[in-house]
């Protein structure tokens, strides 16, 4: 594994935002760990945080200007870590991010931050994919900015599950709109990080048993 990735997981860890126990994911399922970047609660975290999504930028975007989105709420101070982060350097990116109800007053609209322009290409940052739920929330939020492409999603964590049907759910996003989903791990990298400490063997049997029902195929 790549010293990156080991550092990374390490750093989910200390944070509080991998956890391990029962859990209910958006789509539903009952899953035995969890990814939640709400429990990022200090500077220094969301500094590293973006950071690390920033180094993952670069490896698959270069300095290729785009506008960032961050869905609320969670997907917002990634947004924000992840401009930062970029700035720092030296590529300097535009970020917005959505309200959950339409604003009626002041200056209205559902959004919030930079708005895109014709011509212009968005980039998703999320927490994690399990079943896609949350991506196709925010396709439809977007699906009203005329002019304007989703050229990629960049996620903490590819859990590898199936999406709709027996492929994963990135890869059924990425078929479906068009674009890379992108992470910085992936539930097989976290694997192999626990699995150096025979104290985490109950957690992996209990990771490897859901991939065995609900791990996509493809």
């Amino acid at each position: 594994m790549e010293a990156y990735k080991r550092e990374f997981i390490k750093f989910l860890q200390g944070a509080g935002v991998l956890k391990f126990g029962d859990f209910t994911a958006k789509s539903g399922r009952k899953i035995p760990y969890f990814i939640n970047a709400g429990d990022i609660k200090t500077g220094d975290q969301i500094r590293k945080l973006g950071e690390f999504y920033a180094k993952s930028y670069f490896e698959k975007v270069g300095n290729k200007r785009t506008v960032l989105y961050g869905p609320a709420y969670k997907g917002i101070p990634i947004a924000v870590s992840v401009a930062s982060a970029l700035s720092v350097e030296g590529l300097d990116v535009p970020f917005f991010f959505n309200r959950k109800e339409e604003k009626d007053h002041g200056e209205g609209g559902v959004f919030v931050g930079y708005v895109p322009k014709e011509g212009e290409e968005i980039v998703i940052v999320e927490d994690v994919i399990t079943a896609g739920t949350a991506i196709r929330e925010s396709m439809a939020n977007l699906k009203n900015l005329e002019g304007t492409k989703i050229s990629a999603v960049f996620v903490m964590v590819d859990r590898k599950e199936k999406g709709k049907g027996e492929k994963s759910a990135m890869a059924e996003l990425e078929e479906e709109y068009g674009f890379p989903v992108y992470s910085v791990v992936d539930v097989y990298d976290i694997i192999e990080y626990l699995e150096e400490d025979p104290a985490n063997e109950e957690n992996v049997q209990r990771i490897k048993n859901y991939l065995a029902v609900n791990g996509a195929k493809a």
